[in-house]
């Protein structure tokens, strides 16, 4: 098998929905478990696995574009409001 790339994370991380992000989060893992920690992709995998990591706890990815306001009418009736930058708590 041949090394991975920035670009197989990207690929993997890059459609990722809340609901998935947990099963991705295992693949990108797994994709990057022998490379030496100091590796650039690994690096590069853990970063990403962070963003994984909110996007669970999330209802958007919403990495561009600004912030809808909490003001807005409706806001309280949509059932999860929460960010990838801004996720929900974990549950325990």
């Amino acid at each position: 098998m041949r090394e991975p790339t920035k670009e197989d994370i990207d690929a993997l991380v890059g459609p990722a929905t809340p609901h998935f992000a947990p099963q991705l989060r295992a693949r990108v893992e797994e994709l990057v478990v022998q490379l030496s920690d100091g590796h650039p992709v690994k690096k590069y995998a853990r970063e990403r696995i962070e963003v994984l990591e909110r996007l669970a706890f999330a209802s958007s990815k919403a990495e561009e574009g600004p912030r809808e306001p909490r003001s807005r009418p409706g806001w309280d009736e949509i059932p999860s409001t929460a960010p990838a930058h801004d996720p929900l708590p974990g549950r325990k």
